[in-house]
C-alpha cells in the first residue's frame, strides 16, 4: 500500500461510478479519500486517443468504400479490386499515422516555444504578466480585489504560475516531457484505427459473395436492375387529363406528347 504521503487525487473510476449514478454520499465518499498518483494520470490522454481512433477509422471506412465500389463498379477484375484497395489503405494509413505523428510533435514545438517566452517574459517583467493575468481574471467576473489576491497568491509559484498563463492567455497545454513518445503513440493508433475500419469494405466486397451466393449481383446487374425500374416508373406515371379550357389543337398536342 502506497505511503499517506503519496496518496494525492481522488479515484477517477470511483467518481465516474458516482455520478452515472446520481449518487451524492458515494461522490463524497470518493473525494474524501485519496489514491496514489498524479492528479492527471490517465486524464489527458483519453480525449486525445478517441479523437484519433475516431478520425482514423471514419477516414479509412470511407477512402476504402469509394476505392472498392468505383472499382468494382467499373467491372474489373476481382483480384485487381483488391490489390488495389490494399494498396489504398496501406498508403493512405502510413500517411495519415505519419500526419498525425508529426502534427502533433509540430504542436509540441510550439507550446515549449511559448512556455520558454513566457518563462522569459515572467523573470524580467513580471509586473506587466501580473497585471495581463488580473486583467483577464476580471473580464471573467472576478472582481479586481479578489483576481489581484489570487494572481499574486500563484504568481509566488513560478513555473506553476508560467503553466496558468500558458492555458490562460494562449489557450496551450503544457507538453509533458515524453511527448515526443505520445506523439508516436498518437501516430501508431492513427496508422492501426485506418488500417483495420479502413480493411472493413474491402472484407465486404470478398466475404459478401460467398455468403450470398447466387443471390449476390454484380454491380452491371444493379446497374440494369436500376435503369429497368427507372423505366418502369415513368410507364406508370399517370398522364393528366387536359383541361377543358385548353383548345383542341393544344389538347391533340397533348396527346400525342403522351401516347409518346
Amino acid at each position: 500500500m502506497a505511503p499517506a504521503s503519496e496518496m494525492t487525487h481522488v479515484d477517477k473510476r470511483k467518481a465516474q461510478a458516482a455520478y452515472s449514478a446520481l449518487d451524492v454520499d458515494a461522490s463524497a465518499a470518493t473525494h474524501a479519500t485519496r489514491v496514489s498518483g498524479g492528479h492527471d494520470e490517465d486524464h489527458s490522454n483519453v480525449g486525445s486517443r478517441l479523437k484519433t481512433l475516431v478520425f482514423g477509422g471514419l477516414d479509412g471506412i470511407l477512402t476504402s468504400f469509394a476505392i472498392v465500389s468505383s472499382c468494382a463498379g467499373s467491372e474489373m477484375d476481382a483480384r485487381v479490386v483488391l490489390l488495389l484497395g490494399a494498396c489504398n489503405i496501406l498508403a493512405d494509413a502510413l500517411a495519415m499515422g505519419v500526419g498525425e505523428y508529426l502534427s502533433t510533435k509540430s504542436s509540441d514545438e510550439y507550446a515549449r516555444r511559448e512556455r520558454a517566452r513566457e518563462d522569459w517574459e515572467m523573470r524580467n517583467h513580471p509586473e506587466g504578466e501580473i497585471d495581463e493575468m488580473i486583467e483577464i481574471y476580471v473580464q471573467r467576473g472576478m472582481s479586481k480585489a479578489d483576481a489581484t489576491t489570487v494572481i499574486s497568491t500563484m504568481s509566488k509559484y513560478h513555473d506553476f504560475f508560467v503553466d496558468v498563463m500558458m492555458v490562460e492567455e494562449l489557450g496551450l497545454q503544457v507538453p509533458e516531457p515524453d511527448s515526443n513518445v505520445e506523439a508516436a503513440k498518437d501516430g501508431f493508433l492513427m496508422f492501426l484505427a485506418f488500417v483495420c475500419f479502413g480493411s472493413m469494405p474491402l472484407l465486404g466486397y470478398v466475404i459478401s459473395p460467398r455468403l450470398l451466393g447466387e443471390r449476390a449481383m454484380s454491380p452491371h446487374d444493379l446497374f440494369l436492375a436500376a435503369r429497368r425500374r427507372s423505366r418502369w416508373g415513368r410507364s406508370a406515371r399517370p398522364s393528366r387529363i387536359p383541361p377543358a379550357s385548353c383548345s383542341p389543337r393544344r389538347s391533340a398536342a397533348r396527346e400525342v406528347v403522351f401516347l409518346e
